[in-house]
């Protein structure tokens, strides 16, 4: 994969950049073994380093938006780059690098250089198969957190990379960029697990990633509330 094509792809946003060279100070794990948990803190360390953020008395609130940040990016990085230049980076679970402690574009290393065809078949392979279903299975093994919640993030992220490569194109005068993110995406989420993820041309995802439960948390623009749940009152 061409810098030139990995540049432009990061000019949509941060969430679409994608490093090649190690970002200083950096203590990147592939993938591979942050999945299969070794060492076993460093996904559960950034699950607590998020809870504690956001002040979460919930630790599945901190395991859902972690893993909805780290989603965000690999469909962004791979769909951004199959819309705009007709192939995207082999980000292989063992030449993508990773540190939780990091926000974008220095969460991410990749030490390859394949390219992949960009047609729905090979980015379902490479980000679905290659790193979400292995990342849902290592959060679950981590704590307490739903399969349907896991799989409406991923649904949530990538129609979240639909509408900035949208923006986007509308800002450069690319629509042809947005119409191939459209069709790569609509053949995406007739996958079972994506299938009624989301719904409607907004792409309004039908679960909730749970961050309103957060102190002065709010309800995302794609979630399925319209206002935040009542919770139970507390026992006297």
């Amino acid at each position: 994969m061409r810098e030139v094509e990995l540049a432009e792809t990061g000019s949509v946003g941060g969430f679409f950049a994608l490093r090649t060279e190690q970002p200083e100070g950096g203590a990147h794990l592939p993938l591979a073994e942050v999945y299969a948990q070794r060492p076993p803190a460093a996904l559960g360390a950034r699950v607590d380093r998020v809870a504690a953020r956001l002040g979460a008395a919930e630790r599945r609130v901190g395991a859902s938006v972690a893993q909805l940040g780290l989603t965000a990016r690999l469909w962004s990085v791979c769909l951004g780059s199959a819309a705009l230049h007709g192939s995207f980076p082999d980000i292989t679970p063992d030449t993508l690098h990773w540190d939780g402690r990091h926000t974008s574009p220095d969460d991410l290393w990749w030490s390859g250089s394949a390219a992949r065809p960009g047609t729905a078949d090979e980015l379902r392979a490479a980000v679905r198969d290659g790193h979400l279903a292995p990342l849902a299975e290592a959060l679950r093994r981590d704590g307490a957190v739903s399969a349907r919640l896991l799989w409406g993030n991923v649904g949530s992220a990538l129609a979240g990379a639909v509408r900035e490569l949208a923006r986007w194109s509308q800002a450069q005068g690319r629509p042809e960029v947005a119409r191939r993110a459209a069709d790569l995406a609509r053949e995406l989420f007739a996958h079972p697990d994506l299938a009624g993820t989301v719904r409607g041309p907004a792409l309004r995802r039908t679960s909730c990633c749970l961050y309103y439960r957060c102190p002065g948390g709010s309800l995302c623009g794609d979630c399925v509330f319209d206002r935040p749940p009542t919770r139970p009152a507390a026992p006297a």
